[in-house]
């Protein structure tokens, strides 16, 4: 069982290095997402659908990290 000041680190590490990866991809997701609409306006419908999903996807990894940081804070 983690203690103290470790578990205070370890739990922002996790959060930390957890949404670093799924913000980088909202990040790229989005540009690519607005450089895709800029080229072919007309296919704005499939674009938004298959970006909100994929964001939907890579914020879930986000919660998933959280909830480990939760776990590890106060277990």
């Amino acid at each position: 069982m983690i203690t103290g000041d470790i578990a205070d680190i370890a739990a922002g590490l996790a959060i930390g290095l957890g949404s670093l990866g799924p913000g980088l991809g909202i990040g790229l997701l989005a540009y690519k997402a607005m450089e895709a609409l800029g080229r072919n306006p007309e296919a704005a419908g499939p674009i938004q659908q298959n970006m909100i999903l994929a964001i939907a996807f890579a914020e879930a990894i986000a919660i998933y990290a959280l909830v480990v940081a939760i776990i590890i804070k106060f277990a």
